[in-house]
């Protein structure tokens, strides 16, 4: 086992702590204990008995899981938490990856400047492009909120669908905002210095000898371990914000609209807030994902995959409930990728049958999401994870359950 692999395996550590503070039960001292432990004997288990291609393909693979948790989670917050049938998240999905896209990157100069067009480059750092994505959905959220959300049901899904095709449209015509239907390019990678020459100058000198081996075919690595704090801190948030007062208010305006608002409570304006709250929340996820593409056009963000997908993840782990949402995402995406190996490989018996159906396979993967979710509201319509329905947690546990 060389220090290539040592150092590539080391990037496990923190997202597998996150994940034991997460499932593991106890006291927070305690979960912090087990966690760091369960961090350390993992990577290190698996960085002695694994092929280094092994590591590559698990973060390219939890890299995009973590990526959908995040609009998943933007999702709970409006279904799950408020009773909202969001079928645009994809029109906030994409202004957040072009807002941080434009925010991050700098204008086109020379050659380039004639064939790639955007309205500005900021050249800003990281953590100000997510930011940015997350406002300016945000905002685009509260727009659309105003008018949108005095529809029901089916007849705001139908509303929301509309908008996320129209915001596509625009990004793919409008060749002066986002250079149209051609891919904006460059988006910068951040902490690439990590893995790349020259080394990030606030890096210290036993932690850029450990880096060393590592090249810039690594940075899948490094992206990994961002892509989990941000999912981390995501989560945080929105299960203080989900035990919070205005978080059970919300849960009263989804359950009994009507009763909520004879208790006089402004039920317009917390519907509208939670509304807002996931389009920042999808907003986010846009950013981190048009990081990690480093080149984005109108094509990722089609409304019937990037929103339907995201809805068959929650239902899957569970609406209303923030660890089922991050499950539903892994899970689903597991079986998305999972069914792309299957049809290869059964490609050769389907060209028997017909020459051209290993070219439509794509619809045998939509036939099995379908199926999958035909199969949840049949038999677990909760979800793996059912919401905890709590009134608060200062109350003794199984009396306010």
């Amino acid at each position: 086992m060389d220090q290539a692999q040592l150092a590539r395996a080391s990037f496990f550590v923190i997202p597998i702590f996150l994940l034991g503070l997460l499932v593991i039960p106890g006291g927070r001292a305690l979960r912090v204990v087990l966690s760091v432990i369960a961090a350390v004997l993992v990577t290190g288990g698996l960085a002695a008995s694994l092929d280094p291609g092994f590591f590559t393909y698990v973060a390219s693979f939890s890299t995009m899981a973590m990526i959908y948790a995040i609009l998943a989670l933007g999702l709970n917050s409006q279904w799950g938490m408020s009773g909202h049938v969001n079928f645009g998240i994809a029109a906030f999905f994409s202004v957040g990856a072009f807002t941080s896209a434009l925010v991050t990157t700098v204008m086109p100069t020379g050659t380039l400047a004639s064939y790639s067009f955007q309205l500005f480059g900021l050249g800003l750092p990281y953590l100000a492009g997510v930011l940015v994505a997350g406002l300016v959905s945000a905002l685009v959220g509260w727009l659309i909120a105003i008018p949108v959300l005095r529809l029901r049901t089916d007849f705001l899904a139908i509303a929301t669908l509309g908008i996320a095709e129209i915001v596509r449209l625009i990004f793919q015509n409008e060749r002066w905002l986002a250079n149209g239907p051609q891919p904006l390019r460059g988006i910068p990678q951040p902490g690439l210095c990590l893995v790349k020459e020259p080394r990030c100058g606030w890096l210290p000198g036993w932690l850029s000898d450990w880096l060393a081996p590592l090249g810039a075919r690594d940075y899948s690595f490094v992206n990994f371990v961002i892509v989990a704090l941000v999912l981390a801190v995501i989560y945080v948030a929105l299960e203080r914000i989900t035990n919070s007062p205005w978080g059970r208010v919300q849960r009263a305006v989804r359950d009994e609209e009507q009763s909520a608002a004879m208790s006089g409570k402004p039920v317009t304006f917390y519907r509208i807030e939670s509304f807002v709250l996931g389009a920042f929340i999808m907003g986010v996820g846009g950013a981190v994902y048009a990081h990690y593409m480093v080149a984005i056009d109108y094509s990722h963000f089609n409304p019937l995959y990037a929103t339907f997908i995201i809805w068959v993840m929650l239902m899957l782990g569970g609406s209303g409930n923030n660890r089922g949402a991050i499950l539903g995402a892994f899970v689903i995406w597991a079986v998305w990728t999972g069914t792309e190996t299957l049809i290869d490989s059964l490609s050769p018996a389907l060209r028997l049958i017909s020459d051209d159906l290993p070219s439509r396979s794509a619809y045998f993967r939509w036939m099995l999401v379908a199926i999958l979710l035909a199969g949840i509201v049949l038999y677990r319509p909760q979800g793996i994870l059912k919401e905890r329905k709590r009134v608060s947690d200062y109350m003794p546990k199984g009396k306010g359950d």
